[in-house]
């Protein structure tokens, strides 16, 4: 994935503009920390250098290769109001009163709800679920729905991944009898919503360090809390087992992965942990969904935020709600089966709608600002009748990779409009959209820092556009931003072994703020080419000393990297990428997913 950056150094290789386009530029910072790491480690220099590139200290290189949850995971009783959150949900399990999930209906929502469902069920609580329909009822708690979960009997309800801002949906539920127990991680203001415990690492007055937490993360840090005070309660008995709480880590590890938090810290080790558990194929509907998504080999993190997670979110994008959450919640082997195959086709009716607002968006911004999108605003904000607000968060993370600036897509639905923006790092999304929503030009929003939603009227969007220019053009600088490759390392094809790629996978998971490593092999020839798929490349790299390795280029055709591979001069190249083990057939063979390639000084393209 590309990134912006503004950073003075020269550029790697001397690659000042790419073939996709783009500067090279090194992740590292300081050599002399990655000297120092591979001297006290004895680790190679590529591995020393990645670390330092993602300012691993001296003596955090064990922790972070080896990050466990003994070391990382913290006492849940650290975050606000988590002591009453828990001390209510233990009193309505030893009660049997009813207890309702209210969620979210993205992955990270689904899986918060899953996970709570699961452990509720598990300890003998009476549990349910809600998942709010998204063109219907919107985002977060409704007071419709809310009020009718009451009239069904629920005392307690807990929003999980929304619920921060919900102020006057949770305020005339409350009126009503209910318990509302909030777990969210979206930025909060200084007033909270009325309910019994709103923990949110993200509240202004929680001095909680782990405020990168995804809502999954949050919501197993309440069940680790549920499960000690029921313990010390004497809950558990012969009749009644303690659940080991790290068989659901797999679902801790997919919202956590595709709620795109920074893989760091506590995060770390709960993907790291979860790929482990969902590896065993535990959860009956992850294992439908794997298979659906012909996923045969070991999960990786990639595999939760590419393959796993979109069929998760699509039937809250384009299908029904409640499929992600009853999909990782039920061991029915045929019940999951069939909400596999479902997620499945919706899946592919999602790519469908994708591709056709992401390219009327292209089409509204180039119409604008010319086919070159030359004097961008620092904030992009398009909008258009009938968009379906399902796939407006994916399309706006599609238009931040291709133009380098955060970017609002707004569905329009009469006069008013429903929005999803994402950002890019250093600008923080969230804030601005609250402080739109506090100056008036909003109906609701909110989020955070990476990624925010809306509601806006259509006759407030022409100074929302002012506005949101304006709150982030200080962030993102005056120099307009420059389309970047960051590279960890250079190597020759000779270095690339079986055994540095099994070092590079103890640097992972990889993922947001902890980006999978890139390497530039240097001065290779591509020795054999072929067209596969639509517009891959498979091809071979030599190098000057014989070494030699397997590569694969994918869309290379939308660029000049496609032809400059098949090109039959075979011109001398760096080629970025990052580096695989392929454990096809039992065999381990090292394979290069090429990302970008460069001419060499003095070489020719055709």
């Amino acid at each position: 994935m590309s990134e912006v950056s503004r950073n003075e150094r020269p550029a790697f290789l001397g690659v000042e503009r790419s073939l996709t386009g783009k500067r090279w530029a090194a992740r590292l910072g300081d050599e002399r920390q990655a000297l120092a790491i591979a001297q006290r480690h004895g680790l190679p220099d590529a591995i020393s250098r990645l670390l330092a590139a993602r300012d691993v200290g001296l003596d955090a290189v064990g922790d972070f290769l080896e990050p466990t949850l003994r070391r990382f995971l913290p006492d849940p009783s650290h975050l606000k109001d988590m002591d009453a959150a828990v001390g209510r949900l233990v009193r309505a399990v030893q009660t049997g009163e009813r207890i309702v999930v209210f969620g979210d209906y993205d992955v990270d929502g689904a899986t918060s709800s899953a996970l709570l469902l699961r452990f509720f069920r598990a300890v003998g609580g009476n549990i349910g679920v809600y998942i709010p329909d998204r063109r219907k009822e919107g985002y977060g708690p409704n007071a419709p729905a809310l009020l009718k979960i009451r009239e069904e009997g629920a005392s307690v309800v807990v929003t999980v991944d929304c619920g921060i801002t919900a102020f006057e949906p949770l305020a005339e539920a409350r009126r009503a009898g209910l318990d509302l127990i909030v777990i969210d991680h979206h930025m909060a203001e200084i007033a909270l919503p009325e309910a019994v415990a709103v923990v949110d690492p993200n509240r202004l007055d929680d001095e909680s360090p782990h405020k990168h937490l995804a809502a999954v993360g949050v919501a197993f840090l309440l069940i680790v809390g549920v499960n000690r005070a029921l313990r010390e309660a004497g809950w558990y008995g012969a009749s009644r087992p303690e659940p080991d709480l790290r068989q659901w880590l797999d679902l801790v590890a997919l919202g956590t992965v595709c709620d795109v938090v920074p893989l760091l810290g506590v995060n770390r080790a709960l993907v790291r942990a979860g790929l482990q558990v969902m590896a065993q194929r535990r959860n009956a509907g992850l294992s439908a969904l794997a298979d659906v998504a012909r996923l045969r080999e070991a999960p990786e993190a990639y595999h939760l935020g590419f393959l796993l997670g979109p069929r998760v979110n699509a039937g809250g994008r384009v299908g029904q709600a409640d499929l992600g959450a009853r999909l990782l919640s039920s061991d029915d082997p045929h019940e999951v089966g069939a909400l596999a195959v479902r997620l499945d086709e919706f899946n592919a009716e999602r790519r469908a709608i994708e591709r056709e607002v992401l390219d009327q968006a292209i089409t509204r911004i180039e119409g604008l600002y010319g086919p070159n999108a030359k004097d961008l605003p620092s904030a992009l904000l398009v909008e258009s009748e009938g968009w379906h607000v399902g796939v407006i968060g994916i399309v706006a993370s599609r238009l931040v990779e291709r133009y380098g600036r955060p970017a609002f897509v707004v569905g329009m639905d009469g006069a008013l409009g429903k929005g999803s923006g994402r950002s890019v790092r250093g600008v923080d999304l969230g804030a601005a959209v609250i402080a739109a929503r506090q100056a008036g030009l909003l109906v609701n929003g909110g989020g955070h820092a990476m990624a925010a939603g809306l509601t806006v009227t259509r006759e407030s969007l022409p100074e929302l556009t002012r506005f949101l220019d304006e709150r982030i053009a200080p962030q993102l600088g005056a120099a307009p931003p420059v389309r970047e490759l960051g590279i960890d390392a250079a190597l020759a094809p000779a270095a690339a072994t079986a055994e540095l790629v099994s070092m590079i996978e103890r640097a992972g998971p990889f993922g947001a703020g902890n980006a999978q490593p890139r390497f530039a092999l240097t001065g290779v020839r591509v020795s054999y080419a072929q067209p596969v798929g639509e517009g891959h490349v498979r091809c071979t790299l030599q190098g000057a000393e014989r070494g030699r390795v397997d590569a694969i280029a994918f869309r290379a055709n939308q660029s000049a990297l496609g032809p400059a591979l098949m090109d039959p001069a075979r011109p001398v190249l760096h080629v970025a990428g990052s580096l695989k083990i392929d454990r096809f057939g039992g065999r381990e063979t090292v394979r290069l997913q090429i990302d970008d390639a460069a001419a060499t000084a003095g070489s020719v393209l055709a």
